[in-house]
Order: C-alpha cells, then structure tokens, then sequence
C-alpha cells in the first residue's frame, strides 16, 4: 500500500513541565526514523512539518495554551491529509502530540471519511463545560477528544469543509482510559454520552481478541468504514513505556496493543493514523525508541506491506 509519511513535529498542545522545559515530542518523528521506522515501507511522500514555535504566552483570542498556532499548524495537517487520501494513499502522522489530531480529522472528512478509534490512555476530554478556563491555560493534548467532538473554542473545533464537529459522539470508539473512576464528575459527559468506550481494566479483563471482536462490530453497526486511528503512547503499561508526558498503570503491553492494532487494520476500515505522545527527552539513550518502532512495524508495517 502507499504511504504519505507526515512527520508531525509539534510540542504545541503539551505544557511546559514543573522546571519550566518545554517538552521534546516535536523530535519523536526524527529519532523513531533513525531507530529505523518505515525504512521498508512504499512510501509515495514524504513530508515533515515543523510546528510554529512554543509560545509560552497567552496567545489573542484563546485561552487554549499554543491555541493559534495549532490552528494554523492543524490546517496544514488537513491539507497533508487529504491530499493523501484523495491520492489512494494511507497517511501515517508521525510524532508530536495529540493536538494534531484536529487538524488530521479534518483532513479525513474533507475526503470523505468519518470516525475515531481513540487509543489513549487517557480520555482527553477537558471543556470549557469541566474545568475554570479563567485559572489557566487549556492544553490541547488534554482536550483533544472533546475539540474533536465539538466541545471548546470554535478555534478548534470549527474547520472548513467540514459541517458540525469533526466526529459524531456515537461515531467515536475510546478505548484504553485508565482513571475513569478517579475523574468520574469531570468526564460525567463523556461517560453518559453514545461514544464506545471501553476502559484498559475492561479491555484486560475481556482480553484483547474479545475487546476487539466488540469493537468491529460498533464500526460496522455504525457503517465507519474510512475511520482515522488515534495512537497515543501512553495507553500502554508505565512498565513498558515511560517515555510519555503521563506515564500509568494498567496499561496495555507490547503485545496486546500489537493484537489490537493489527486487528483494527485488518478490519479494512481505518483510512489513516496518528502515532503521539513519545518524548526523546524522557527517554535517556533512547533505549524506548527500538521497542517503538518494532512494535509499529509488526503490526502497521506488516500490514503496509500486505
């Protein structure tokens, strides 16, 4: 199959950390390549975007951290995207931080496809509705899911060609939350509202062959048959990877996130991917990145290649 490589290098959506250091995802891409991704894949473009730089001021007219510049960042993401898609090809969005997703949505239903399989370790789901936007800053790595489904500023959740919020609550499949109980009243919403999800707990519990049976059933019931796949990193076990801005337990291993992905791609209903959230900077001699990227070949690779 062909693939657009879009090597996203962003910090953007992700907040300084309590030093003060501006976090080191916009280098993922670079190192994840040097440790040897993609080098067998058909690869028709190969694209790198640098993200604007870190502004860590208030930008106008936001009280998302980076808000603007994700904009103008996002629109160039959906350019990319799209013109993958309408090209026949598979746009693989490499590194950075979840705030790319918005833009790569949007992408994505400018060429026709609609809905999200989530990842993620963790919801993403904060809004205006569910947090003091007064107190501080939003970061959009923290609120990707709800800007997806059209919660937050219209900075980021309204984007041309695209009518209404880029994915639908029922068209949304989240999996891998580990502290569904712990944010019960902030994530209210999100609970009650018609999106699959199925915590990490749920998803041990049942296995992985099953949660993911579970799983292409709600694609087909909702007839998503050109849906985008979020990879956040940090849906996997701290034990295994620590290199993400918010490492935790339970977690997915090496292998069942290797199961599930390669099944969801089986399924013929995934138009493309983001792969977020590792940080060189935590990651001393870059011991994670070989694991990275052989767990990526195994499964998007091996499938690239099919």
């Amino acid at each position: 199959m062909k693939v657009d490589l879009i090597e996203a290098r962003t910090n953007l959506g992700l907040r300084p950390d309590d030093r003060g250091k501006l976090p080191g995802t916009r280098a993922a891409s670079r190192v994840l390549l040097d440790a040897g991704l993609a080098r067998t894949w058909a690869v028709r473009r190969h694209l790198v975007l640098d993200a604007p730089a870190y502004d860590r001021e208030p930008q106008r007219e936001t009280r998302i951290r980076n808000g603007q510049s994700i904009r103008t960042y996002g629109m160039q993401l959906c350019e990319a995207v799209r013109e993958a898609l309408n090209a026949g090809a598979f746009p693989v969005v490499l590194g950075g931080d979840c705030s790319n997703l918005m833009g790569c949505l949007a992408g994505l239903r400018q060429a026709g496809g609609r809905g999200l399989v989530h990842l993620d370790g963790h919801g993403d789901f904060l809004h205006p509705g569910n947090y003091d936007t007064a107190s501080r800053l939003g970061s959009a790595a923290g609120m990707d899911l709800a800007l997806a489904t059209g919660r937050g500023e219209p900075l980021l959740t309204l984007w041309p060609g695209v009518v209404g919020p880029l994915v639908e609550d029922a068209d949304v499949v989240q999996l891998g939350e580990r502290e569904r109980e712990a944010y019960a009243e902030v994530y209210r919403e999100m609970i009650e509202s018609p999106m699959y999800q199925r915590t990490v707990q749920e998803i041990l519990a049942a296995g992985v062959p099953a949660a993911l049976e579970q799983v292409l059933v709600r694609l087909d019931e909702r007839g998503l048959e050109r849906a985008w796949l979020h990879l956040d990193l940090d849906v996997l076990d701290a034990a295994v990877m620590g290199a993400v801005d918010s490492p935790g337990s339970p977690g997915l291993d090496f292998a069942g996130w290797q199961a599930l992905v390669s099944g969801l791609l089986a399924s013929g209903r995934i138009a493309g991917a983001t792969i977020a959230i590792y940080d060189p900077d935590l990651d001393p001699g870059h011991h994670c990145a070989p694991q990275i990227v052989e767990a990526i070949e195994s499964c998007l690779g091996r499938w690239l290649e099919s």
